[in-house]
């Protein structure tokens, strides 16, 4: 303790003279002493700081030698903080007393006089045990965390057309910096995936990736399940409990469906963004965080911060780098691989020995225009299989509509793909006069995926 200072020590006794000689001792060996002679204060103090060590006199009352008070002050310390180290401070000090207090919860027990180097040996070891204990803690939480994440289905992440070349190339780029990525596609196109990705490739890949579904989140509830919340903060508060941040903290955050924020929400993460530390709801103690942040959307964020719809000053700050996913039917040559990748997979979960998919069977796919992208074959090829009464699939085992909305009986004057399109989505939204939504709706796209194509056709 004398070649650096650390550690935070509470020192509670009625004896002020008691007081002050730790002062003076102790200000030379940790970072911070404070003392105080009211027992009452402990609950304020301890909300107000994080404390690894508490003194705690054992008798407040003049010329009480039973020590209930101090069994009563210790038992409302563990209440406050079941982690805390407590040492307990006596002049009447005996074995029976010392079993009495550790059985009780305490640490050690300190004899009125103190002899100062034995007194500060047990104080640094009182630290050590205290940040072990932390230490121990945290990995807990983490430890649940991740065994939440490993057991979450099995997905994999695929693909060998150039558009998912572009993906996994810019992944191998940004996966060793530590800057922050948005993650930009339709629903079903695997960004969760390409978060995991990014995370497993990174310096962090031995810490946790912790992955938050904010489109889930009720706006009440954001700030506790992001930055966390002490016990008694509201009605079900029953423990103090670490934010999504928190136990984030040294590895990955995947924020999904970033573009479900209000603006109040936007602001608040964007507060703990720029600060790099959290507030949990009830406390006044910032808490620093070190965290990659990933974020992810299929909503057009900045057609949103152009109409006011979302903070251009929060877009800047998730958004170092964008990676876009394609849709599946914009990667066509990738789903026989796709196919029977799934195939081999859910071959071998439901014990079934399914011959690779016929070209009829593939022909059925590719006709197809994946609105669910590849959650959606996926989902399929399970199916298939489960229904599946012999080792090869039909084509009348997808049960797809191929229908088009009536779209296949249209005169085009060329049949240049990228003009066929344009004429189509021209004529949608003239029927559906401009509303982007409904158009989009009709089309089979999401809004982000008709707002491209609209800026790629100069529409």
């Amino acid at each position: 303790m004398a070649n650096q200072k650390n550690g935070k020590i509470l020192a509670i006794d009625d004896n002020e003279d008691i007081l002050f000689s730790l002062k003076l001792l102790l200000k030379q060996h940790v970072e911070l002493i404070h003392t105080e002679s009211d027992p009452e204060m402990i609950p304020k103090l301890m909300k107000q700081d994080h404390y690894d060590v508490v003194l705690l006199d054992m008798n407040f009352t003049k010329d009480a030698i039973s020590g209930q008070e101090g069994y009563h002050w210790l038992n409302k310390i563990l209440e406050i903080d079941p982690q805390a180290v407590v040492l307990f401070i006596t002049a009447y000090g005996d074995i029976e007393k010392s079993v009495k207090a550790i059985k009780a919860g305490a640490t050690d027990f300190i004899l009125k006089p103190w002899q100062n180097e034995k007194l500060l040996a047990t104080i640094s070891s009182a630290i050590k045990l205290r940040r072990s204990k932390d230490e121990v803690k945290e990995l807990k939480t983490k430890q649940k965390e991740l065994n939440a994440v490993l057991d979450q289905p099995f997905n994999d992440f695929i693909g060998t057309s150039p558009e998912m070349q572009q993906v996994f190339s810019t992944i191998t780029k940004v996966a060793v910096t530590d800057a922050n990525v948005l993650i930009l596609g339709e629903n079903g196109t695997g960004k969760e995936l390409v978060a995991r990705a990014l995370h497993r490739n990174s310096s962090r890949k031995d810490e946790v990736f912790i992955s938050v579904d904010l489109g889930s989140i009720n706006e009440n509830l954001f700030e506790s399940e992001l930055f966390g919340h002490v016990k008694g903060a509201f009605t079900d508060a029953r423990a103090d409990r670490p934010g999504r941040f928190e136990i984030a903290s040294g590895g990955t955050l995947f924020l999904d469906e970033i573009g479900n924020l209000s603006l109040p929400m936007q602001a608040k993460l964007l507060t703990v963004l720029e600060r790099r530390e959290v507030i949990r709801v009830g406390s006044n103690k910032p808490i620093p965080i070190d965290i990659r942040l990933i974020c992810a959307t299929n909503m057009p964020l900045k057609q949103m911060a152009s109409e006011d719809r979302y903070r251009q000053d929060l877009l800047y700050r998730i958004n170092t780098v964008e990676i876009s996913l394609p849709a599946l039917r914009e990667r066509y040559e990738d789903i026989p691989l796709l196919a029977n990748h799934f195939l081999e997979i859910y071959s071998k979960k439901y014990k079934k020995g399914i011959n690779p998919l016929s070209k009829a069977c593939l022909n059925k796919l590719y006709d197809y225009s994946w609105p669910g992208n590849v959650r959606e074959l996926q989902h399929l090829m399970e199916r298939a299989i489960i229904m599946a009464d012999d080792r090869n699939l039909d084509p009348a085992d997808f049960q797809v509509s191929i229908e088009r909305n009536g779209q296949d009986d249209v005169e085009f004057d060329s049949y240049n793909l990228e003009e066929v399109e344009k004429n189509i989505i021209q004529k949608v939204l003239k029927t559906n006069k401009g509303n982007i939504s409904k158009a989009a709706g009709e089309l089979g796209l999401t809004r982000t995926s008709l707002y491209r194509r609209l800026e790629k056709y100069g529409l």
